[in-house]
């Protein structure tokens, strides 16, 4: 059976989608809540995967949350191990943080569904060549990343031009969340936390049409979740 080490940073904040095709190929899943056990120090012993969750805290905030730069050298380390490694929007950004890139506020905040257009490079990508040259996809950000050195940049929005990277063969950053359902979409919007986030920017962003949004694009995000999950899945063989 794989291991999966699975690293959650608030409860909303979970595998989503990707938890039912995990345990469907009979992965063994290990979640730590760093949001329950804030001091927690996890291992990659016996583990042949890391995926790193999304959250509202920013990578340079690591002297608040001291777990991410525990977390940074486990990615550090997992990449070194040559092991499949997915990480989603602040994960995305604590892989590029890992690699050696300037991670930091983009000054525009994607939150709701937002256009998503996949470079040249993702035609021939394992995971992404599954996305049409532009898709609607479900964002919450406000951070982003410089470019990796020696990384595949793979997708792109107006607003955010680092949306997707692979590094090596088994390394995947994405900015955007597939993981998503329509459940989980409505726990973000009623989160206090993200209440108040939305409130602060002046009525641009409208919870109500992001619910709407959500019953048009959803079918196809869940399409898109299969199968590009499906494809990390396949990198352990």
């Amino acid at each position: 059976m794989k291991k999966l080490l699975v690293f959650q940073h608030v409860p909303h904040e979970d595998l989503g989608t990707l938890d039912v095709l995990l345990r469907r190929a009979g992965f063994q899943v290990d979640t730590v809540r760093f949001w329950r056990d804030p001091d927690s120090r996890p291992n990659l012993n016996g583990c042949d995967g890391l995926v790193i969750l999304g959250g509202p805290m920013g990578v340079y905030d690591s002297d608040k949350t001291p777990h991410l730069a525990v977390e940074t050298k486990l990615i550090e380390s997992a990449v070194k191990k040559n092991l499949p490694v997915l990480g989603i929007c602040l994960g995305s950004q604590l892989i590029a943080d890992a690699l050696g890139a300037r991670v930091y506020p983009s000054g525009v905040k994607e939150i709701g569904w937002y256009d998503l257009a996949s470079t040249d490079r993702a035609k021939d990508d394992p995971l992404l060549r599954h996305l049409n040259r532009i898709e609607k996809v479900f964002q919450w950000h406000g951070d982003t990343f410089d470019l990796p050195s020696g990384a595949v940049h793979l997708a792109a929005s107006p607003l955010c031009a680092h949306q997707a990277f692979r590094y090596g063969g088994n390394v995947y950053a994405l900015q955007f969340h597939l993981e998503v359902d329509e459940t989980m979409i409505d726990a973000w919007l009623n989160v206090p936390e993200n209440e108040k986030e939305i409130a602060g920017l002046g009525g641009k962003i409208d919870p109500e049409e992001i619910r709407r949004s959500t019953s048009i694009h959803l079918g196809r995000l869940r399409q898109l979740s299969d199968q590009v999950f499906g494809e990390f899945i396949r990198l352990f063989g």
